[in-house]
């Protein structure tokens, strides 16, 4: 009989371990955590490769194409991405499914996430960060941009949840 996946840790032993990584991140590297400048790297690599002309020489993505994929950034998300399957495989809980409301079918299960996600990725390129990059590393030297982040991210996900409550089966996110 095939054991089933193991318990998932304690959020506040998780979270004391995140604190920990993101202290000794600032002190080896200089910088805090974050993935969305990885996602801008690669995307205007991609661009740059399929179309050079299609950059223009001062444009947004310029800058970051002709930085190239080495970039500290890019290898955090990278390492992010493999710890994460090694995470669940190890956890036992590596399998491929459609997650979301159970009320929903599998199209609006994969149109919302597209949806969440475009809208997650464009908020945190107007921040200049994403959840972890503005949230956790701005917030943590008590910058105030960390903060004003954080509380817009808390409303917009208090409102998008109350949204999507129906598609889970809950009246208005109880």
């Amino acid at each position: 009989m095939k054991p089933g996946p193991r318990p998932v840790w304690n959020p506040h032993a998780a979270g004391a371990a995140l604190g920990v990584l993101l202290f000794v991140t600032f002190l080896a590297t200089g910088h805090g955590l974050g993935v969305t400048g990885a996602t801008t790297y690669a995307t205007a690599s991609a661009l740059a490769a399929a179309s050079p002309r299609g950059l223009a020489p001062h444009s947004y993505l310029a800058v970051y194409a002709r930085a190239g994929l080495d970039q500290w950034i890019v290898w955090e998300a990278g390492g992010m991405l493999l710890g994460g399957l090694a995470g669940a495989a190890l956890g036992r809980r590596l399998r491929p499914r459609i997650d979301g409301p159970r009320l929903a079918a599998s199209p609006v299960r994969l149109a919302l996430a597209l949806l969440g996600g475009t809208a997650s990725g464009f908020g945190a390129r107007m921040a200049m960060g994403c959840t972890s990059g503005m949230g956790l590393s701005g917030s943590a030297p008590l910058a105030v941009a960390g903060f004003v982040f954080l509380i817009g991210f808390f409303a917009a996900g208090l409102l998008a949840g109350r949204l999507v409550a129906p598609l889970w089966g809950g009246e208005g996110g109880r």
